[in-house]
């Protein structure tokens, strides 16, 4: 229930108004003065407050601004017996929702006092949404005590201070995007949006349209105007994740973004502006990428002023036992699971498995794992026998330690797993669908 401040000091006007408005369904509190009123606003908490412009100790105007400053949520709105255009656009530049005169505006005060109320749950619940996602996101949730993972959040916590692009590098699974997210919170643009792509996840074409938007009329089909990321991300951090299978076109394009902040929209021909941050992700050897002529030298350069390895799980596998618990108590809540025990050899067992996937895929084996639990342990018993079929084909030597005979065996599992579907094994290799596309085409798999 909405709850709304009355002070007045004329007290039968005071309780008509209280009267009227509680049988609206709000609950209303009074107050005869400007001291008894601040007294009111540190103890409880107000949607609206309906404040008199004379009162015996203060004048309402000037209240507003006390008020704004010990509540900035809630909104107040003014009665006077007497209006006038000075003290109502001084009401308005203090912070009040509006002014209204006693008598004459008596039909008013209801919708006026609904449209004050929806604001301000508004923006209660932005502000509450804000202080969750900033604790979501912070450095402090990031899981790792390795020295590795240390260093890496150390230097991310210290390039968040800054406006610096950043490229994040690292094998697929490492947890680039929570990084990506915790400079964003932590910097001086948290306030404004975070935008994220995924550049492999779409053909070019529809890669421009996404990022740059389109006028209507500029192509078949566009039949409206459309806003692009870098409109959507102005202010605030765009997330580029997967950036080295960016069309090389495209690329020049995205450096003229970031060397002077201008980009045409597709079908137009005068260039709008953007301030934003761009932090890019990658799990390719970009500096090879240059070599091999599939990657700009000098978007590299501007990418990379300020760049953070992340380490896989196989440069740091005591963080192993850290993320399994993590993950083992999130799916057992989200499941509605009371698990009291992690047995050892599940710990092991998982400490043994060699982690293409890194972060992405123990946490894929994890949440099967509480599925596959009914008790208040989790056992060995609940991985999954594909899973123990790789641990077995770990253990047994191979012929090759080639990456990329390593990589073509783990698609060829996760392929096998998902019987076929490459949408769901993308998924579970955390890349985009082209991207696996491009690596069965290359890997000869059909």
């Amino acid at each position: 229930m909405s709850r709304i401040l009355i002070i007045d000091d004329e007290r039968q006007l005071r309780k008509l108004l209280a009267r009227i408005i509680s049988l609206e369904g709000y609950e209303v509190l009074e107050a005869e003065d400007c001291a008894q009123g601040m007294k009111m606003l540190s103890q409880y908490d107000f949607d609206v407050v309906l404040c008199d412009v004379k009162l015996p100790d203060g004048n309402g105007v000037e209240q507003v601004s006390k008020i704004k400053e010990a509540a900035p949520l809630t909104e107040v709105i003014l009665l006077t017996a007497y209006g006038n255009i000075p003290d109502g656009v001084q009401a308005i530049k203090n912070g009040a929702f509006d002014y209204i005169t006693k008598g004459d505006d008596n039909n008013k005060i209801l919708p006026l006092l609904s449209r004050a109320v929806e604001k301000s749950e508004l923006q209660k619940r932005l502000a509450r949404y804000e202080t969750k996602t900033s604790a979501e996101y912070s450095f402090d949730r990031i899981i790792g005590s390795s020295p590795a993972m240390r260093q890496a959040v150390e230097l991310a916590r210290k390039v968040a201070r800054s406006d610096t692009f950043v490229l994040l590098t690292g094998e697929t699974g490492t947890g680039k995007e929570i990084f990506a997210n915790a400079i964003h919170q932590a910097s001086a643009r948290a306030k404004e949006a975070f935008v994220a792509v995924n550049c492999s996840a779409f053909s070019k074409d529809l890669l421009e349209g996404e990022l740059f938007g389109h006028r209507a009329g500029s192509f078949t089909g566009a039949t409206k105007d459309k806003r692009g990321l870098l409109e959507e991300a102005d202010g605030g951090t765009l997330f580029l994740d997967e950036i080295g299978e960016m069309p090389m076109d495209l690329q020049a394009k995205l450096l003229r973004v970031l060397e002077n902040g201008e980009f045409l929209k597709i079908g137009e021909t005068r260039p709008k502006r953007v301030n934003l941050r761009v932090i890019a992700a990658t799990n390719r050897d970009l500096e090879q990428e240059i070599v091999r002529g599939n990657f700009r030298e000098d978007l590299y350069f501007r990418l990379s002023v300020f760049s953070i390895h992340l380490p896989a799980l196989s440069e740091r596998p005591e963080d192993i036992e850290e993320y399994v618990r993590f993950f083992v108590d999130q799916f057992a809540r989200k499941m509605g699971k009371r698990i009291d025990r992690i047995d050892k050899e599940y710990i092991a067992a998982m400490k043994q498995h060699v982690w293409h996937g890194n972060v992405r895929e123990l946490r894929n084996v994890v949440e099967r794992s509480l599925i596959m639990t009914d008790g208040d342990r989790v056992t060995i018993n609940a991985l999954t026998p594909d899973f123990k079929m790789s641990q077995s084909a770990g253990a047994s030597s191979s012929d090759s330690f080639a990456l990329e005979d390593m990589e073509r065996g783990h698609i060829l599992k996760v392929m096998e797993y998902t019987r076929g579907n490459k949408a769901e094994a993308a998924r579970l290799l955390g890349i985009g669908i082209a991207t696996l596309y491009r690596k069965l085409e290359s890997y000869g798999i059909k």
